[in-house]
């Protein structure tokens, strides 16, 4: 049968009395929607890997308690890759798109990149945290979806300078650009790396100087085929190629 699936948060769970306490949209859900009842059986996963089998205790309007019966293997196990996707800011429901598919295909951290030809300029503080909080929503909609008891992070928007001088020590570090870079094929390291730092570009692509910032930062410049992708595509490109090859994506 499969499993039905909730999420909370750390703090959630009370270690001392073997109980977890679901937020008001998860108890809801748990409710309203699966129609489940006391001594039900349900499964909790606290978003940094681990998962839990659970009984249903009481519910309210607004909560659920549930008594943890025994922690058990994610439903789906984590792929061993550190995969950081760093992409440009995009226009419309396309990071939404980004941020959803890199996480069904296990990236462990999403970071949305202030360059200069981002499609969007984000207004201020509270707009960027806006977006963010949807994407975070997003990610961990899609961590529940494809069984993963991870759920990624994803960051505040970084400028593109801000992201080089945060990537020494890293890693393998690769960027994506339709100009000026070789295949992928010839940047596969030896050992197989466990982490790798991929940055996607927006629509427009990277400028000259950002091109030559990155490499100067040891970054690795990969050009993909012999078409153009649209940002959106390319960044969920990327992901599945870097799972394939040095993931769980076999």
């Amino acid at each position: 049968m499969t499993r039905r699936r909730f999420h909370a948060l750390p703090g959630a769970f009370n270690t001392e009395h073997q109980t977890v306490t679901l937020a008001v949209d998860e108890a809801r859900h748990l409710r309203e929607v699966l129609r489940l009842k006391i001594g039900d059986e349900v499964y909790v996963f606290d978003g940094t890997g681990r998962e839990f089998r659970c009984t249903v205790s009481s519910t309210a309007r607004d909560s659920a308690e549930l008594r943890i019966d025994v922690e058990v293997e994610p439903a789906k196990p984590e792929s061993h890759l550190q995969l950081n996707l760093c992409v440009a800011l995009l226009k419309g429901e396309k990071f939404d798109l980004v941020v959803q598919k890199a996480t069904e295909l296990g990236v462990k951290k999403i970071m949305p990149l202030i360059t200069r030809y981002a499609d969007i300029h984000l207004r201020d503080e509270a707009d960027a945290g806006k977006r963010v909080a949807r994407w975070q929503r997003i990610a961990l909609e899609a961590a529940k979806q494809s069984g993963r008891a991870f759920v990624p992070e994803v960051s505040s928007p970084v400028a593109f300078d801000s992201l080089l001088a945060g990537t020494k020590n890293a890693g393998l570090c690769l960027m994506f650009s339709e100009r000026g870079g070789g295949a992928l094929s010839n940047v596969i390291a030896e050992p197989e790396p466990r982490s790798v730092t991929a940055l996607v570009g927006s629509e427009g692509g990277w400028s000259d100087e950002e091109i030559e910032r990155a490499r100067a930062q040891s970054f690795q410049i990969v050009t993909l085929g012999g078409r153009i992708l649209r940002a959106e595509t390319a960044a969920i490109t990327i992901t599945a190629l870097l799972q394939h090859l040095f993931g769980d994506l076999k």
